[in-house]
């Protein structure tokens, strides 16, 4: 099993600043899912910049989350 999110903070530029629980802190990039279903409403910086570390991964106010595989193994 893959590292679960610590905690999470928004950057410019549609960035996620995490640390997993095995304390790598990474960076991921919300923008290639921007495009699609209901990450279109990450588009709203306001509601990108809600972002929390919730169940061992990222989510915002309006529900959405990410799978905490995906942003481990797509980090950088």
């Amino acid at each position: 099993m893959n590292p679960r999110v610590k905690s999470v903070k928004a950057l410019q530029n549609y960035l996620l600043e995490i640390v997993f629980n095995n304390d790598e802190k990474k960076k991921f990039d919300v923008k290639p899912y921007l495009n699609f279903g209901i990450f279109k409403e990450l588009k709203n910086f306001t509601l990108f910049e809600t972002a929390t570390a919730k169940l061992g991964t990222v989510t915002w106010e309006n529900g959405l989350d990410i799978c905490p595989d995906t942003l481990y193994l797509e980090s950088k």
